[in-house]
């Protein structure tokens, strides 16, 4: 072999490592742009939404990207303020599952906000803007199956700036938990994941959510319990007032509710509790008062004087599509807390996952008859 020819074949040898070592640099620094890109016009292609991304870091090693500042809100939005403001969300494959067999991902989410601006949102655009419209878009950036979620020091508010004052009702330090959302570890369970979830309220309550489901299935199963307690009753003034024109002077409101969906078919209750309340009027609004003093007298008649609380049972019942209350029940709740015992300070757990299995198989049942 000629001098020449061993020459060129090592400058080869040299030459080609060196040329797929900075294609695989290059690509490696181009592609947060690329995937930014991407996520950009995903959130632009949802229909009456804007959403853009500030960044993107990617991590090939540990085969994971974190999204900084995602942002989506209404196109022709009258305010600022995001509907969506995500300040970091960090997406990886969940290890755990892969030694398992199973390829799914585990999202953890900082900061995280959600702000319903009632102006906003109530707005009408020229594109049909719809709920399943932003959520499968943001699905649609994550292309493995969520097994795990966690969301840390989150906040979701319903915000009317038209109401005066403005209403703002709002949840902080949200902290929620997910887990074998995919069913990754098969116990056998009819509900195989978890959820639990604890915030802090409007007036300095307490909210506490937690619960078993089935989200593999296309309307998931679940059995849910929520409560909320100890919330400052006068920080719901601005609500009751723009909607009922009733205000408290104190007091303290818990709400506590359940629910259970078998095969689509759903058993729950909402159970609201005023304790200590004490309304107040307006000396410059004859019928405003007028109507508070009559709210006032009904209260007086239907709470339970022992407890001094104000309460109901709303019962929900029926098929996802066409959730119902129920009107006599509710009633019959309002002079069952007032005439004979106070609703007592918890979830009541009478809605049973497996009863409403058992009405959803006899529904189910009839149906194919």
């Amino acid at each position: 072999m000629s001098t020449n020819r061993k020459h060129i074949i090592n400058r080869k040898r040299f030459l080609v490592p060196v040329i797929i070592l900075v294609l695989l640099v290059g690509l490696r620094l181009a592609l947060p742009y690329l995937v930014k890109n991407y996520v950009n016009k995903v959130l632009a292609d949802i229909p009456g939404y804007y959403g853009q991304v500030e960044d993107i870091d990617l991590s090939l090693i540990t085969g994971s990207y974190t999204i900084d500042q995602l942002y989506l809100n209404k196109v022709n939005a009258e305010t600022e303020i995001p509907f969506l403001n995500f300040e970091r969300t960090n997406i990886s494959i969940e290890w755990a599952s892969l030694l398992k067999g199973k390829i799914v991902s585990e999202i953890s989410m900082y900061r995280p906000s959600l702000i319903y601006v009632f102006e906003d949102q109530q707005k009408e655009t020229e594109a049909n803007a719809n709920i399943d419209d932003w959520t499968k878009a943001l699905t649609d950036l994550v292309p493995i199956d969520i097994n795990q979620l966690e969301i840390h020091d989150g906040k979701m508010a319903f915000v009317q700036l038209a109401a005066d004052p403005n209403i703002d009702l709002h949840l902080d330090q949200i902290e929620l938990y997910a887990n074998n959302l995919r069913n990754v570890v098969r116990t056998g369970e009819q509900l195989p994941s978890n959820l639990v979830a604890d915030a802090v309220s409007f007036g300095g309550g307490n909210l506490h959510l937690e619960g078993k489901l089935d989200p593999v299935k296309q309307i998931p199963d679940m059995d849910l319990a929520l409560s909320l307690e100890n919330a400052d009753a006068t920080a719901l003034n601005n609500f009751t007032d723009h909607y009922a024109g009733i205000d408290f002077s104190k007091g303290q409101f818990n709400f506590y509710g359940e629910m259970a969906i078998a095969d689509g078919y759903l058993e729950g209750s909402l159970k609201p509790i005023i304790k200590n309340a004490k309304l107040i009027g307006k000396e410059d609004a004859f019928l405003e008062t007028l109507w508070e003093g009559f709210v006032g007298f009904f209260k007086f008649v239907l709470k339970n004087h022992k407890e001094n609380t104000l309460a109901t049972k709303v019962p929900i019942e029926g098929d996802l599509n066409n959730v119902k209350t129920k009107t006599w029940p509710t009633v019959i709740n309002i002079f069952k807390n007032g005439w004979i015992e106070a609703f007592k300070n918890i979830v009541d757990n009478d809605i049973d996952y497996r009863d409403v299995q058992k009405t959803a198989d006899k529904k189910n049942s009839k149906a194919n008859d």
